[in-house]
């Protein structure tokens, strides 16, 4: 059979068409809200419509088709969004307590504070016995399950008795009865930071919340067994036994990430190392990872296949291979959990394989075309995905790099040696640049350790780990083998410059930098490679806008429930505050910070910590780790910990520096203050800023009797800003008349979680503002905040200048 091939007028029309697929699901996904379903199957309906009578297009062909794809993908997109989008939680159940009947839908996963778990559910009530209507609940939810009645993230909950401190025993497959209670999807929304609300979008989960175990609360009930999930029941099962089987925790959770997808089993520092070194993709089933599984076991299937004369006449090796390989990789996403990224490289495996055994010898950047079109189609959310583009390159550059030739002699043994490293030297060197454009970091140790960890993980850790599910000493031959490669990363990732950090690049710099890569990655001659070189120098040299000298600018993150604002000068940086500690592996610094800092490339000057309590300095290890060479200022107290990792000056009212012509001065406390304070509230850092023309005032946690005292020591005009950042949160124990008249703030930032269980800020507090005509912003409304000091009176929220139909909207 002569292979064809895409050419032509014909195959040139369909080419637009797909092309047109993805390009009209990505301006979809840039929509700030959804149209109604109608408008969308319209779009589908013109798009069917102009591909039925494409011949009446004439010379305008290839423009008409481009168009019809474009409205096909975004009406397909947009279609299902709406199905999707009518699922979402009623604002009305949000804190109210349920009695709901589910089934776990996941593996769960356990921690230090309790367990988190998937429950599709089957029926629900009000907690109260009450006879109204039973609610309207989503199909999936997201619980915590914590200890001590802890809270929505595992705080604990003051003033309620405790009616069982322990942990229920959940496993997949199983009917519970439990009282929740419920709150919409709303994660932390920061430039460059990743978007919570759209993963949890593409899981289906439209609620999450926690069980309620108080002494008022029903207790949970396992009801029965089921025969539901059974994946995810051996996953767990697997998962268990690996962890019984095995000492060493960190070598047990890379063995169960590996056999399981739980990537949840790795800790954070495990973690830092891998990614320090560039291989945390082998540690994780990822798009990656599954391609490289299809590739083995399509090697593998085709070695056995050719041993059989009588399956050699019934079907070619090289399709045998083709086919086991997709088939194996498939299994393997599914026991992997089926994730998102995992059923997207699926979707692209399927596709390339229909392509070869059909004959089909397209060029390849058709085949890229199609697959991602494919993939676009199944899952348009992909695009907004890293993971994605990460699958998407890898399986093209497999693909695309594949010297063998069905007419050449049969490879000796060396040779498919050679093969193997090549394919690895080639990934590590197209996703390298990639890695440096999604994540600004790449590891210069990378090359080396891939080049040990890529065989090293993927013919001897991977296969004892799977093996040790038939035949568990071998996950113990496995932990040895991890031990070795950790030793060997651990050094690696303990170098001076292990790892290289750049800026966020602008769009189009990033598509050169792309462009670069692949062209560096593709089979040609050597000099049409160099040419990719020039593409990667506007990403290599480019370097984040500052403001002018004299001029300064304010970032208040979306932390959550805590205070993180980055201030920048022209060739300065100072970091107020470093959020809260979520959990002992999850924390503002590691979840939010470190990454926003590396996305500007911010060498901070100083750390200031307003005071002690863990939401305003539970980022600050993270902050302190990567900042090496920042001063910390800060009221905490000589035997505080953090003193071990960063000795502390002591802040106190008086202290001042200029930086590029903008001033900073410390108000409060002064000495006194340290001599009599009960609460570390009293002792909070006080800092103004300002350059002459507009003023800050970060006022930290203060009372009502710091804000008396400091109105009293400080002159009024010397008080006044334009920016405050709101005393504790808002808290009805701060914000007085007294400093709320000597400050006469145009804005006021409010630094607190969404329905945090404090009642931030408190509605005493808000009106005091909203009477002085103060604009009052919370971060819940409009995550990360960013104002200049060249328009004082202006502030931009990252939820208005990134608003997604997914993201969630306070009404």
């Amino acid at each position: 059979m002569t292979p064809s091939r895409a050419s032509g007028r014909g195959g040139s029309w369909a080419f637009a068409a797909l092309g047109g697929t993805v390009i009209g699901a990505a301006l979809q996904l840039h929509q700030p809200a959804l149209w109604t379903a109608g408008v969308y199957v319209a779009l589908l309906f013109v798009a069917a419509a102009g591909l039925w009578w494409r011949r009446a297009f004439g010379r305008l062909l290839l423009v008409a088709a481009l168009m019809c794809g474009a409205l096909a993908g975004a009406g397909l997109a947009g279609w299902r969004a709406v199905a999707y989008a009518d699922g979402a939680i009623d604002p009305t159940l949000e804190g109210r307590d349920l009695r709901v009947v589910g089934v776990v839908s996941q593996m769960p996963q356990r921690n230090e504070t309790g367990t988190r778990f998937h429950l599709d559910v089957e029926s629900a009530r009000w907690a109260d016995a009450r006879n109204d209507a039973p609610p309207t609940m989503p199909s999936r939810i997201a619980l915590g399950w914590y200890g001590e009645n802890t809270g929505l993230w595992g705080r604990a909950v003051e003033g309620r008795a405790s009616a069982s401190a322990v942990v229920g025993e959940l496993h997949a497959g199983e009917r519970w009865q439990v009282t929740v209670r419920l709150r919409a999807p709303h994660g932390s929304l920061n430039p460059h930071g990743f978007d919570s609300e759209l993963w949890l979008w593409e899981q289906g989960v439209h609620a999450n919340g926690y069980v309620r175990t108080g002494a008022r609360d029903a207790a949970p009930v396992h009801v029965a067994n089921t025969w539901r999930h059974p994946i995810e029941r051996a996953r767990e099962a697997v998962r268990d036994a690996v962890f019984e089987r095995v000492d060493d925790r960190r070598q047990a959770g890379v063995i169960a990430a590996l056999v399981t997808g739980d990537q949840g089993a790795i800790d954070r520092a495990g973690w830092d190392v891998f990614r320090a070194t560039g291989v945390a993709h082998l540690m994780s089933i990822s798009g990656l990872h599954i391609t490289m599984f299809a590739w083995l076991a399509a090697h593998l299937v085709g070695a056995l296949w050719r041993r059989s004369g009588r399956l050699m006449l019934r079907l070619p090796a090289p399709q045998a291979a083709l086919v086991g390989g997709v088939l194996l990789a498939t299994l393997y996403a599914l026991f992997s959990g089926w994730g998102v990224p995992a059923q997207r490289t699926v979707w692209m495996l399927v596709t390339v394989a229909l392509l070869r055994l059909t004959g089909r010898r397209w060029p390849w950047p058709h085949v890229w075309l199609l697959t991602a079109a494919v993939v676009v189609a199944v899952d348009p959310w992909a695009l907004m995905q890293a993971g994605f583009w990460l699958s998407f390159i890898a399986v093209g550059v497999l693909f695309a790099t594949d010297v063998t030739d069905a007419g050449e002699r049969k490879p000796t043994a060396a040779n498919r040696l050679f093969l193997f490293f090549r394919e690895q030297w080639v990934i590590t060197l197209a996703l390298t640049p990639l890695s440096l454009l999604l994540f600004q970091q790449v590891s210069l140790v990378g090359l080396l350790a891939n080049a040990i960890a890529i065989p090293w993980v993927t013919l001897v850790v991977t296969p004892l780990a799977m093996l040790g599910a038939i035949v568990a000493p071998l996950w113990e031959v496995a932990a040895w083998a991890v031990q070795a490669l950790s030793v060997l990363l651990q050094w690696l990732a303990g170098l001076p410059f292990a790892t290289l950090s750049m800026a966020a690049p602008p769009w189009w710099m990033a598509a050169c930098g792309v462009a670069g890569g692949a062209l560096l990655a593709m089979r040609l001659p050597w000099s049409m490679r160099a040419l990719g070189l020039p593409l990667l120098l506007p990403v290599l040299l480019w370097q984040m806008l500052r403001p002018a000298a004299g001029e300064f600018e304010l970032l208040a993150a979306d932390i959550g429930q805590g205070n993180a604002v980055l201030v920048r000068t022209a060739t300065h940086s100072l970091l107020y505050d470093t959020g809260p500690r979520y959990s002992l592996e999850s924390d503002a610094g590691h979840r939010v910070l470190v990454p926003l800092l590396r996305a500007f490339d911010e060498r901070l000057d100083m750390l200031v910590l307003s005071h002690r309590d863990t939401d305003h300095t539970g980022g600050a290890p993270a902050v302190l780790a990567m900042q090496p060479q920042a001063v910390l200022l800060s009221s905490i107290e000589a035997t505080h910990p953090l003193q071990a990792l960063r000795p502390a000056q002591r802040c106190e009212a008086g202290q001042r520096w200029t930086w590029d012509g903008v001033s900073f001065e410390v108000l409060h406390p002064f000495d006194a203050d340290y001599r009599s304070f009960t609460r570390p509230n009293a002792v909070s850092c006080v800092l103004r800023i300002g350059n002459g023309r507009a003023t800050v005032l970060l006022a930290g946690d203060i009372e009502r009797l710091q804000e008396a005292a400091l109105v009293a020591r400080t002159a009024e005009a010397h008080l006044r800003a334009d920016v405050l950042l709101v005393p504790h949160h808002g808290s009805k124990t701060s914000s007085s008349e007294a400093l709320l008249d000597a400050v006469r703030p145009r804005i006021a930032l409010v630094q607190a979680g969404y329905r945090n269980r404090f009642g931030h800020p408190a509605g005493e507090v808000v009106a005091r503002y909203m009477e002085r005509g103060v604009r009052l912003v919370e971060s819940a409304r409009c995550g990360a905040a960013h104002w200049v000091s060249k328009r004082p009176a202006e502030l931009a929220c990252e939820r208005e200048r990134r608003a997604r139909y997914w993201h969630h909207r306070i009404r």
